[in-house]
Parts: C-alpha cells; sequence; structure tokens
C-alpha cells in the first residue's frame, strides 16, 4: 500500500499480520477521538490498504473520555490508558474489528 504523505496520518498504525488488520490509534487528547469527520478521512488515506481497517481512540482515562463522548464515530472503538486490557467498543456488529 502506498500512503499519500501529504495526508492526515493517525498518531500510531499498527499491522496485525495474524488477522490482516491495520490498527490507526489517535492520541484523542490531542487531537481528539475518531469522530465521523476523521473517520472518513482515515477511510479515504487507507483506501487502497489490503487489511481490514480498525479504528481506535485512546484517551489517558475515562475521565478525559468523557469530555469527547458525543463526537466518538460509531464502529470504532475507545482505549484508555488507566485500564489497558480493556477496549470500550461504539455498536456495530463487532466486537473488535474491520467493518466491511
Amino acid at each position: 500500500m502506498t500512503v499519500n504523505q501529504h495526508g492526515k496520518m493517525p498518531d500510531l498504525v499498527v499491522y496485525l499480520p495474524d488477522r490482516d488488520w491495520l490498527v490507526l490509534m489517535e492520541a484523542a487528547s490531542s487531537h481528539g477521538p475518531v469522530d465521523a469527520k476523521r473517520h472518513g478521512e482515515l477511510s479515504v488515506l487507507f483506501e487502497d490498504a489490503s487489511p481490514g481497517l480498525v479504528y481506535i481512540s485512546c484517551f489517558p482515562d475515562r475521565r478525559e473520555m468523557r469530555k469527547y463522548l458525543h463526537r466518538i464515530a460509531w464502529e470504532t472503538d475507545v482505549w484508555c490508558a488507566d485500564d489497558p486490557t480493556h477496549l470500550i467498543h461504539f455498536d456495530g456488529e463487532r466486537f473488535l474489528g474491520p467493518y466491511e
């Protein structure tokens, strides 16, 4: 895959080869969460990627997440550093994974 160098890359991209997923992670407290607009931007930026895309907004804690709760896009996940072994899933038919 080739990424447009002028595009707005996420803060972190992780490839999970066993699942063939690209996990796109945003540090929400610095630039905001993956909201509907950002979800669309990332979808376009990675439209030529063959792995499935997973979108995650990252927060230091749930208190910080609450400030952005109304903006978090559906079919995305949230990770909080103060409880690192858990994810919060926002709706959809899957608990974690890319959507077709």
